[in-house]
Formats: structure tokens, C-alpha cells, sequence
């Protein structure tokens, strides 16, 4: 993870408000990276933090890391974050566990939906990723 992908955060387009905690536009030219969503289960398949929004979102995190270095890429290189969420009021909890990892100087492109329901009831939130790796890694 020593190069780092050609990635531009666009200003804010005309007549479009600010994101508050994520960037509008991203481009980048590289190697592209798709991580499927990934819940609060450790490496043994068992629930982190039952009923707590914070320790799923930072063992969600966890295993996102995990999954980009498994691609020679990390949070800086990641372009576009979708989070599916059972609760909009988690929402700030889970900002904190991202605020550990991903650079809010320039953020990725985000989607935050309030879903129904996951594949288990226990599970408070999923998040999927897309990068771009360095061109040519």
C-alpha cells in the first residue's frame, strides 16, 4: 500500500449543498476495488456488540480494513461508502468509528439508507466499499 491511487475530491458542484462528513464528487483513475457489505461478525462468525451501534460500526470497519488490505489498498483509497442501517439515529455513532479511519479531510462519496431490516435481526448496520488502487498494483 505504498502508492497511492490518483484520486480527486471535486469541489462542491454549483447549486449542490455541501456534504456534511462526505464528499459529492470523487474521481480517480486505478485498479477498482469492491468490497461487499460487511457486518459486525468477528473472524470466528460471532455478533460484536449486540444492540450497540458504536462496537458494530467499528468491528464493521474492522473487517472493511481487512478486506481492502486483502486488495493491497486502504482507507485512503477508498472512493465510495454505502451504509445500510436498521436506524438513522445510529448514524452518529457509526460517523464516530469512521472518524478513527477514514480521513475527513477528504472523505469518500457516501450513501447512509435506512433499511428495514438485515439479514439477521441482530445486526444493526452494513457497509459496503468501492476503491482504486494505484494503477498498474
Amino acid at each position: 500500500m505504498s502508492e497511492k491511487a490518483d484520486l480527486t475530491h471535486i469541489p462542491e458542484p454549483d447549486g449542490v449543498a455541501p456534504g456534511n462528513g462526505y464528499t459529492n464528487v470523487v474521481t480517480g483513475v486505478g485498479r477498482l476495488v469492491v468490497v461487499s457489505g460487511q457486518i459486525a461478525l468477528d473472524a470466528s462468525g460471532r455478533l460484536v456488540g449486540e444492540g450497540d451501534p458504536e462496537a458494530q460500526a467499528r468491528q464493521v470497519f474492522e473487517n472493511l480494513r481487512r478486506c481492502l488490505a486483502s486488495a493491497r489498498v486502504g482507507f485512503d483509497e477508498v472512493v465510495k461508502l454505502t451504509y445500510f442501517v436498521t436506524d438513522v439515529g445510529f448514524l452518529p455513532a457509526i460517523r464516530r468509528a469512521r472518524d478513527e479511519v477514514v480521513d475527513m479531510s477528504r472523505p469518500p462519496a457516501s450513501t447512509a439508507v435506512q433499511v428495514s431490516a438485515l439479514f439477521r435481526p441482530d445486526l444493526l448496520l452494513e457497509v459496503e466499499a468501492y476503491a482504486l488502487a494505484p494503477a498498474g498494483s
